[in-house]
């Protein structure tokens, strides 16, 4: 099946991280999406690289004309065009919104920065870390009394990023199709990673969240939602928050549970928790990972980058796919009726050229002059 994205056309101007994350994400859904390269850029083909996989490539100078007007007519084909440049760089090629628009009404013209089109950081250069040290998401993320914890690039680049702009692109494309016209989604991962922290901003202003690292119930204080380290010096996961799963946490552990009534009272957490962690230091991890199996403690291995595809659940589910000499993740989320195919390895750069220009139906002048020989 190809996907519940069949039929779209998305025009992928080649950038890092969180665009390329978009736009994998529908191709992965069927979408058929066209990447614009550059000449001199990165050679691409690697069947590990995941960002990049189930779209083609074509290799265009955009500082010739020629190619300029070729983007322009893939632009009248095309349902959505994606681009994280910053701010006035696309304009200055001639291919902004306007210059799009008056081609193709219909466009979503998908924007892609770390501060936004517009404010006073929006001509400023950044990464992930900056982005949301900003929103109060790095602040909330660590131990108390230690550093703020970089959560990778999760919070700015993917999910308050990429996932963030396919999510305005979709919501776009269904106005679109009720008014007949397009629009620009200025996705910032500012305003991203601050959307995933709007639980937390809630419960601040109602009370329930105190402004510090390692204070709250779900960023490590709580004894019964943190990581602990186990005899082999790996790790288990443990979030047994309601009060039915605590109970059956504290039978795993061989714990009397009269002993922990005041399991709420932060100022029994830290007794609690230094009981829990001698206890998980005395048997290895997969030990506990058999004594929680299939319980509702919400016990759960830790496992690394090279043990979760080969977790049991995972490979029922497929939930990762053998790439490349390693593994990577399966498209998500599942459809009932129309499940998308495994989705094509990643294009060398420039490697569809002249054949998807055509797909896309250019003259064969207009090839010629948009990739000259």
């Amino acid at each position: 099946m190809p996907g519940p994205l069949e039929g779209l056309r998305v025009l992928e101007i080649a950038g890092i991280g969180p665009g390329p994350f978009c736009c994998m994400m529908l191709a992965d859904l069927g979408a058929e999406v066209l990447r614009i390269d550059r000449p001199d850029g990165p050679p691409g083909g690697h069947p590990a690289d995941v960002l990049g996989r189930g779209r083609r490539s074509v290799a265009l100078d955009l500082k010739r004309p020629e190619a300029v007007a070729a983007v322009l007519r893939l632009v009248e084909r095309a349902d959505v065009l994606v681009e994280g440049f910053r701010p006035g760089v696309m304009e200055r090629l001639g291919l902004g919104p306007e210059a799009c628009h008056a081609r193709n009404p219909r466009l979503v013209y998908g924007r892609m920065t770390g501060w936004g089109q517009d404010g006073p950081l929006a001509p400023v250069a950044g990464h992930d870390i900056t982005y949301i040290a900003l929103t109060g998401a790095l602040w909330s993320m660590g131990r108390a009394g230690e550093r703020p914890v970089p959560p990778l690039n999760l919070v700015g680049d993917f999910g308050g990023g990429g996932m963030l702009l396919a999510y305005g692109i979709m919501a776009a494309l269904f106005e679109a199709g009720r008014s007949g016209r397009g629009q620009v989604v200025d996705a910032a991962m500012t305003d991203g990673s601050a959307t995933l922290m709007g639980a937390f901003y809630g419960q601040l202003a109602q009370g329930r969240w105190r402004n510090a690292r390692e204070a709250n119930m779900l960023d490590g204080a709580c004894p019964y939602y943190d990581t602990y380290e186990c005899a082999d010096g790996k790790f288990v996961a443990v979030g047994a928050l309601e009060p039915q799963f605590f109970a059956l946490l504290l039978q795993g552990l061989g714990l009397d549970p009269a002993r922990f009534a005041d399991r709420t009272d932060p100022a029994r957490w830290p007794a609690i928790k230094a009981e829990f962690a001698a206890i998980f230091r005395s048997r290895p991890r997969d030990d506990w990972a058999r004594v929680f199996a299939g319980s509702d403690a919400c016990v759960a291995p830790v496992l690394d980058l090279e043990e979760a595809p080969r977790h049991p659940h995972n490979t029922a589910r497929g939930t990762f796919l053998a790439r490349g000499g390693g593994f990577q993740p399966a498209p998500s989320p599942r459809f009932s009726r129309t499940p998308p195919d495994e989705p094509a390895p990643a294009p060398r750069r420039g490697a569809d050229g002249a054949a998807a220009l055509a797909a896309w139906g250019l003259s064969d002048a207009e090839v010629a002059a948009a990739i000259p020989g």
